[in-house]
């Protein structure tokens, strides 16, 4: 008499983003059918490829282009569209937002937490209301949206106040994205005051504050000394050392004793915890991050494994106590490995720490500009704005978003910007709304 087939256990992703994703396509390749099926739970149907947001944001890249759809790059992967509002890892299962209001329980056998981080957000007057996120595509288009707005304010602008309020473009945060993101729309306004009579590019006022004494410090000093110089040659503001204390009803007011008004504030000042893990019973350490060995399981804590930015995990190039920084380049090694050891443990195999000496850090400050260091080699200009590109093209998902990608650029070359900004479609549903009420009153 022959024993009933065992069932194939359950394999849960949280998070889509550089780390499930990666982690997902790996297991997708290497598991049997019959050994475990895998199940990928995110709030969105796609993954953001995050590094190329600013050029998406400044209309060098179609937005579209720098997101992955989950079911088209994870064929034979049950994708479940939902938020994940708490998980009893005791009981092995996770708990889904529902439209029902009471939260759908799913069950697993393996859990893999991957769902990033958040937009850490300080509590300073005024910044819930004016300020800008810079972490999604929605917000990339939001502010793609909001600086053209700012020109067309400017030159319908009653007053020299005004016009200078619409001008004045302010982003708090001296790391990638707050500098990318500067620096690549700086690029698009400037092509754009072309169109705008009456506006010319040094009127416009741009500002970079970051808290500590240097910006982009994981391209190391001397090239964060050489970003600061050139942004300052372009004219833009940088206010190192310098704290943002608040911004109600616009008007900036900076710990260094200044004050002015600005139409615009980008904040992208760091990255908090995912608020998912205070929602669960794993273990965290004193920021908020699950804790995880060397293996990138959980510690303490059986059929579980955490990764990427959602995770603390032990540096082993590093010094005694030293951990893993939370970029896209340690989430997406993190992801082949702990897909692994996840893999050898269902096969009682034995699992391979994670070691990974970073490559170095490659950043865009505009067309052609960049800055980049890679191993012990030092690059900016040129030189480093095309390692940027051939870096995160290589490491974009899937060749169909490659080669979209290598076309919107060859075009951008060939072609003008694209000078038009669509905040209707932030707004689609207004005016058959107002076309509703009206019809209502007659």
């Amino acid at each position: 008499m022959t024993s009933p087939a065992q069932e194939p256990r359950r394999i849960l992703i949280v998070g889509a983003g550089q780390a499930g994703l990666h982690a997902a396509a790996r297991l997708r390749h290497r598991i049997r059918p019959a050994e475990a099926a895998i199940t990928v739970v995110d709030s969105h149907s796609y993954s953001t490829y995050q590094p190329l947001l600013a050029e998406a944001a400044a209309g060098s890249l179609e937005p579209r282009h720098v997101v992955v759809p989950l079911r088209q790059v994870l064929p034979g992967v049950e994708v479940l569209t939902r938020a994940v509002v708490s998980i009893d890892h005791s009981r092995r299962t996770a708990f889904l937002a529902s439209d029902a209001g009471e939260p759908e329980p799913v069950g697993y056998d393996v859990l893999m937490l991957a769902p990033g981080s958040v937009t850490r957000v300080l509590p300073v007057p005024g910044l819930a209301e004016n300020g800008i996120g810079f972490k999604t595509v929605g917000e990339a288009i939001h502010l793609r949206n909001h600086v053209l707005a700012q020109l067309d304010s400017a030159v319908s602008a009653r007053s020299a106040a005004e016009r200078r309020r619409a001008l004045t473009f302010v982003f708090v945060g001296g790391g990638y994205a707050g500098v990318e993101a500067l620096a690549e729309l700086q690029d698009m306004a400037h092509d754009a005051c072309r169109h705008y009579p009456g506006i010319e590019p040094a009127q416009l006022h741009w500002v970079l504050v970051e808290a500590t004494g240097r910006i982009l410090p994981e391209v190391g000093e001397r090239m964060g000394r050489y970003t600061v110089d050139l942004l300052r040659r372009r004219a833009i503001d940088i206010r190192l050392n310098t704290r943002l204390t608040s911004v109600v009803d616009g008007h900036v007011i900076l710990d260094d004793g200044s004050e002015f008004d600005a139409g615009t504030l980008v904040w992208t000042a760091g990255v908090a915890p995912h608020p998912l893990l205070k929602q669960t019973d794993l273990p965290l350490d004193e920021r908020g991050r699950v804790r995880a060995t060397e293996y990138l399981s959980v510690q303490d804590t059986p059929d579980a494994w955490a990764l990427g930015d959602c995770a603390t995990v032990p540096d082993l190039t590093g010094g005694p106590g030293a951990v893993c920084p939370p970029s896209a380049q340690h989430a997406v090694r993190q992801a082949r490995v702990a897909a692994d050891n996840v893999l050898a443990a269902l096969r009682g195999r034995a699992l391979t720490p994670y070691r990974h000496t970073s490559a170095g850090s490659v950043a865009s400050l505009g067309l052609y500009q960049g800055v980049a260091q890679i191993y012990r080699l030092r690059l900016h200009g040129f030189p480093a704005w095309l390692a940027h590109r051939t870096y995160h093209l290589l490491a974009l998902p899937t060749w169909n978003r490659r080669l979209r990608v290598v076309a919107d650029w060859t075009l951008a070359l060939l072609f003008p910007r694209e000078i038009v900004s669509l905040d209707a479609l932030e707004h689609a549903h207004d005016e058959f709304a107002a076309s509703a009420e009206a019809a209502g009153r007659r």
